[in-house]
């Protein structure tokens, strides 16, 4: 009941880590926090304040605080797991956890770019490098606003959710690149997890070699991947059957 196939088998809905090892781990944590009688809501709150905080520690700088930051990433990703199964065991699904759980990922992998960039600056005085993780940030959150409001255009024009496949591009051409790019990974790079994980290795670098020289490359490599995929994700959006 918690795990139903059909979301696991979602074609972008279910994270890599939550399918490789997060969802043999959450429901046990689910039956802990029915136990402990939390709402499917509180848990997305619990969420929200995780991937949140993450960023805040990782701005602060050091190896400890990057690898604290990706401990507190794992645990927004166990509560982002199990609020929705705590909600289907519950039989407590609401519109509102739908919106506060969308609000949460916008939250957490902004504050992570932004405490990215903060790191990358050494300091939290305004400078070059604060900006790069700003523009990381905003480039990050309009990537899922482009998909969000998918739904909301589809929405006010009277029609469905889009199904998986009409995420297809047309024509072979637009379908190999959309393959090559899908198969780079890079996109991963400005999303919580990966993102923590990377700057985790960032910091061991810099921890060895002394400086900022790999965190500084991240910021940079985030901003540059979260523009790319601003255009990119559009222009796949409006080739496909998403809008149609």
């Amino acid at each position: 009941m918690c795990q139903p196939q059909r979301m696991l088998e979602r074609h972008s809905g279910e994270h890599w880590a939550g399918r490789l090892y997060m969802r043999r781990v959450s429901v046990y944590a689910t039956w802990l926090l029915v136990r402990a009688g939390l709402t499917p809501n509180q848990v997305t709150w619990a969420m929200i304040v995780c991937g949140v905080a993450a960023g805040a520690v990782l701005a602060v700088g050091g190896l400890a605080a990057a690898a604290a930051a990706a401990v507190l990433v794992q645990v927004y990703l166990l509560l982002d797991c199990s609020d929705g199964e705590v909600a289907r065991w519950t039989g407590r699904t609401s519109i509102v956890g739908v919106y506060l759980d969308r609000v949460g990922h916008y939250f957490a992998e902004a504050a992570l770019l932004v405490g990215l960039g903060v790191r990358a600056q050494g300091s939290l005085a305004a400078g070059g490098w604060v900006l790069i993780g700003l523009a990381a940030a905003l480039g990050a959150v309009l990537i899922k606003v482009e998909t969000d409001l998918v739904d909301v255009a589809r929405a006010r024009s009277g029609l469905p959710a889009a199904e998986d496949a009409a995420s297809e591009l047309p024509g072979r051409r637009l379908g190999s690149l959309r393959q090559v790019a899908a198969a780079t990974r890079l996109h991963r790079v400005v999303q919580a997890v990966e993102l923590s994980m990377l700057a985790l290795l960032a910091a061991a670098y810099d921890a060895v070699a002394g400086g900022l020289t790999a965190t500084r490359v991240l910021t940079v490599a985030a901003a540059c991947v979260a523009g790319v995929q601003l255009v990119l994700h559009l222009v796949s959006i409006l080739a496909s059957r998403r809008l149609r």
